[in-house]
């Protein structure tokens, strides 16, 4: 099955709101308004992306926690990086 336009900005759109991306939201909330999408649809999908970033905030807030309180740190974990700059 292959999802048509319409579902494939939704989704787009959801998943902009739901990692922080300014200009995808921007770009593919445009394209979602090009296509006549109702902006009560738009408005579903910007709430499932916040529903995804509440959940994903709340897990990264969880780990950061139980990284403060770990007695012992992970030589794997904490020599391998993760690719971003101090």
């Amino acid at each position: 099955m292959k999802l048509d336009y319409r579902i494939r900005e939704l989704i787009a759109v959801g998943t902009a709101v739901g990692a922080n991306c300014h200009s995808c939201l921007e770009y593919h909330f445009g394209k979602a308004r090009e296509q006549g999408i109702p902006d009560h649809e738009i408005a579903e999908a910007i709430e499932v992306g916040k529903l995804i970033r509440k959940g994903a905030q709340g897990k990264m807030d969880k780990l950061a926690i139980d990284l403060l309180h770990e007695t012992e740190a992970s030589p794997a974990n904490s020599s391998a990086g993760c690719g971003c700059k101090e």
